[in-house]
C-alpha cells in the first residue's frame, strides 16, 4: 500500500516501482564497477587498509567511503543517500570477491606449463605453491583457470595479463540490498498476525524521480515461511525482481548450540553415488577407542529425479547448439528471416534453465534435510561428508562421467551446513581416498563384484573383503570408512576464518590404522542342539513337482500335453513364440524356410507351442478337488 495516497498496489505495480529502483541502484553500480575494475584498486580494498594506514571498515560501502569511491546518480536524477549506499555495497562486495580469482589467475600465468593440457607432477607443484593456499585447493579449480587461459590465447594470440583483462567488467545483479539502508529507508517488523512481518521501504513513483517527492512510503505485508522460528530475530532484507513479482530474501537470528569442532563420539558419515545420491549411517566411538556401526544406515534414492534432470539437460544441449547454428547463420541481425526463430529458442533456453535450476535446489533441499534428519535420530554431533570436489571423473564412458560431473553435491553440502546448523551439529569434509577400496573392519583391499550372489563376475556395487569376509554393498562400507576417519582425525579439522566451514584436509597414516569399525556381530541363530529322538522320514517321499495329476483341459486347440510347471520370473513369452506365430497356433514364415531344431520353437515340435501357462491365460478349474495343490 502507499502510505501517502492510501492506494492498494497490485503485484504488477509493485513490480514495476521495484524494477525502476532496481534500474537506479544497477546503473550506479555499473559506473563503480567500470572505473575501479583494474588490479591496483581491488588489492587496496582486499588489503584492508586505507592510505593513511588506518583499518577499513567490514562494510563494503564504508570501505567504499573511506577511499573516496563515491558515484552519483544520472543527471536530474535525485536519490538519497541511503540508495547510493545499496549502490556501493554491491560493488564493494563485487570487488572484494575477485580478489581471490585474481591470486588464482596470477599464480597460474605465473607457472604457466610447457603443455597446458596436462601437467607433470613438478608443473603442479609449482602452481600451487603459487597460489595462495593452493595445498589444499582443489585440482579442478586450477584446470578451469587453465582452460579459461588458454581459451583467451588461442584467440588472441597471447597470455592475458591479469584476470581482469581476462574477464569482462562483470553485470551486477537486479537487486536491492536493504541491509545497507537504515530506518529512513526501510524497516521490518512483525505483525500481531503468527507469520506474518510488515516490510516499509522507499520506492520512487516515475522511472526518473526528479526530487525527492517523487519518493514515497510503501508499505509491503510479507509472509514468512514456517521455517523461520517464532522467537527469531528479522533483518532487513534483499530484493530481486523474479517472474514478474518482488522476492524477499529475508535473513533472520536465532539462539542455536555452537557447532564443535572436536570432542565427538558419535557421527553420520555420508557417501556420495550415482543413482543412490547419499548414503549414510551412524558410528559410535566407544570409551575403550573402538568404533561400532549403530544400525544398517539408509540411502537416499534419487533416481527419477536424477534421470529428468539428465533429460532436461540434454534438452539443453540440444537447444543450445541449434541457437548456436541460428546465431551464426543471421549473423547477428536483427531483420534476418531467421531472427525470429533465434529469439523462440532462445526464450526456451531460459524455460529449460530455470526448470533445472528449480530442480536442483528442490534436490539440494530435500537430500540435505534427510542427511540431517539421520544425525539428530542417531544422536551424532558431527556429519563427516566426502570431499569430492577434486574428483576427475574418466574412464565410466561419456555418459556416465557427464552425469558424475552434473552433479548437485555443492549445493547439498551448503544447505547441510545450514540446516545442521540449527541443530548444533558441524558438518566437516573429509579426503575420499580409499573409502571405497577398503574394507572397513580391517583395511584391506576389497574385490567388488556386480551382485551377492554373483562372486565371480567383475562389478563395482557389492563389496567383498578376501581377508576378514567382510561384505556389503559398496556405499555402505564407505560411510563406515568416512565415520570412522572422521572420528580418528578430528584433531586435524581446520576451520576457514573466511566463511566458518570445517575440512579434514590430508590423512595421517598413524590415525588411519585406527579407523577401524569393529564388526558387533551377535547370536543370531538359535540353539539346535539335539534334545530328543530324531524324527522318523518315509521311505517314499512326494514327488517334487505334483503330487496329483494336472487337471484335465477343455477342449479346443488347447496343445498335447500338461502345463507342467510355469516360469514366474518370465515376463514374455519365449522368443520363437513373438516371430511368426502366436502361442498356440503353427507358423507360416513369410521368409525362408530354413529350421534349426528347437531355435525356432519352444516346444516338443519345431512350429508347435506347448499350452501356455496359467499366468498368461487364467482358465476356470473345472474338476474341483483334483487339481495341483497351490
Amino acid at each position: 500500500m502507499d502510505e501517502k495516497t492510501g492506494v492498494f498496489l497490485t503485484a504488477a505495480a509493485l513490480t514495476v516501482r521495484g524494477g525502476w529502483a532496481v534500474d537506479l541502484v544497477s546503473d550506479m553500480v555499473s559506473s563503480l564497477l567500470d572505473a575501479h575494475w583494474n588490479t591496483h584498486d581491488v588489492d587496496v580494498l582486499a588489503s584492508g587498509e586505507d592510505a593513511g594506514g588506518r583499518k577499513l571498515p567490514p562494510h563494503a560501502w564504508m570501505a567504499l567511503r573511506r577511499l573516496d569511491w563515491t558515484v552519483t546518480a544520472p543527471g536530474g536524477v535525485r536519490v538519497n543517500d541511503r540508495v547510493v549506499r545499496m549502490a556501493q555495497e554491491t560493488a564493494g562486495r563485487i570487488l572484494r570477491s575477485a580478489k581471490w580469482r585474481a591470486d588464482v589467475t596470477s599464480g597460474v600465468l605465473a607457472t604457466w606449463p610447457a603443455d597446458p593440457a596436462e601437467r607433470t607432477p613438478e608443473e603442479w607443484d609449482a602452481v600451487r605453491a603459487a597460489v595462495p593456499g593452493g595445498q589444499h585447493l582443489p585440482g579442478s579449480v586450477i584446470k578451469a583457470r587453465t582452460r579459461q587461459i588458454a581459451a583467451f590465447e588461442r584467440k588472441h594470440g597471447r597470455l592475458p595479463a591479469d584476470v581482469f583483462e581476462l574477464e569482462a567488467t562483470p553485470r551486477p545483479a537486479g537487486m536491492l540490498l536493504l541491509s545497507a539502508c537504515d530506518g529512513q529507508q526501510t524497516t521490518i517488523e512483525r505483525t500481531d498476525a503468527p507469520g506474518r512481518a510488515l516490510l516499509r521501504l522507499q520506492l520512487p513513483t516515475r522511472p526518473d524521480p526528479r526530487s525527492y517527492r517523487d519518493w514515497t512510503w510503501v508499505a509491503c505485508p510479507i509472509s514468512l515461511p514456517p521455517t523461520i522460528p517464532a522467537g527469531a530475530v528479522l533483518h532487513l532484507p534483499t530484493l530481486r525482481i523474479h517472474d514478474g513479482r518482488v522476492r524477499a530474501d529475508v535473513a533472520y537470528t536465532h539462539a542455536a548450540p555452537k557447532t564443535r569442532r572436536t570432542g565427538h563420539t558419535v557421527a553420520l558419515g555420508v557417501d556420495w553415488g550415482l543413482n543412490t545420491l547419499l548414503a549414510a549411517g551412524a558410528v559410535r566411538l566407544q570409551s575403550n577407542g573402538r568404533m561400532t556401526a549403530l544400525g544398517a544406515g539408509g540411502m537416499f534414492r534419487a533416481a527419477g529425479v536424477l534421470a529428468k534432470q539428465h533429460r532436461l539437460r540434454r534438452s539443453s544441449e540440444t537447444l543450445h547448439a541449434k541457437a548456436d547454428h541460428y546465431q551464426r547463420l543471421t549473423g547477428g541481425h536483427a531483420d534476418h528471416a531467421l531472427a525470429p526463430k533465434h529469439a523462440v529458442l532462445a526464450g526456451e533456453i531460459k524455460r529449460v534453465s530455470a526448470r533445472r535450476s528449480n530442480l536442483n535446489t528442490a534436490l539440494a533441499w530435500s537430500a540435505a534435510r534427510w542427511a540431517v534428519d539421520q544425525a539428530i535420530t542417531a544422536g551424532a554431533t558431527v556429519i563427516y561428508v566426502e570431499d569430492l570436489r577434486s574428483m576427475e571423473v574418466g574412464g565410466m564412458g561419456r555418459s556416465i562421467n557427464t552425469r558424475l560431473s552434473q552433479q548437485v553435491r555443492g549445493r547439498i553440502v551448503n544447505r547441510m551446513r545450514h540446516i545442521a546448523a540449527e541443530s548444533g551439529i558441524a558438518v566437516v569434509m573429509v579426503p575420499a581416498r580409499n573409502t571405497s577400496r577398503h574394507c572397513p573392519q580391517c583395511l584391506a583391499p576389497l574385490r567388488h563384484r556386480k551382485a551377492p550372489d554373483r562372486p565371480t563376475t567383475p562389478g563395482w556395487k557389492w563389496a567383498l573383503c578376501p581377508s576378514c569376509g567382510y561384505q556389503s554393498d559398496r556405499d555402505t562400507g564407505a560411510w563406515k570408512r568416512i565415520a570412522a576417519r572422521g572420528l580418528t582425525h578430528q584433531t586435524k579439522t581446520v576451520t576457514d576464518r573466511t566463511d566458518g566451514t570445517m575440512a579434514i584436509h590430508s590423512v595421517v597414516d598413524t590415525l588411519e590404522t585406527q579407523a577401524v569399525v569393529t564388526p558387533t556381530a551377535g547370536k543370531t541363530c538359535q540353539d539346535r542342539s539335539k534334545t530328543g529322538p530324531t524324527r522318523r522320514r518315509s521311505t517314499r517321499p512326494a514327488p517334487r513337482r505334483r503330487r496329483a495329476p494336472s487337471p484335465t483341459r477343455p477342449t479346443g486347440p488347447a496343445g498335447q500335453r500338461p502345463e507342467g510347471h510355469a516360469h514366474t520370473d518370465r515376463q514374455r513369452l519365449p522368443r520363437a513364440g513373438h516371430r511368426h506365430q502366436g502361442a498356440t497356433t503353427i507358423s507360416t514364415p513369410t521368409t525362408g524356410h530354413r529350421p534349426r531344431g528347437a531355435a525356432l520353437g519352444a516346444g516338443f515340435h519345431l512350429h508347435t507351442h506347448a499350452t501356455p501357462p496359467r499366468w498368461e491365460i487364467p482358465l476356470p478349474d473345472t474338476t474341483p478337488g483334483l487339481g495341483s495343490p497351490n
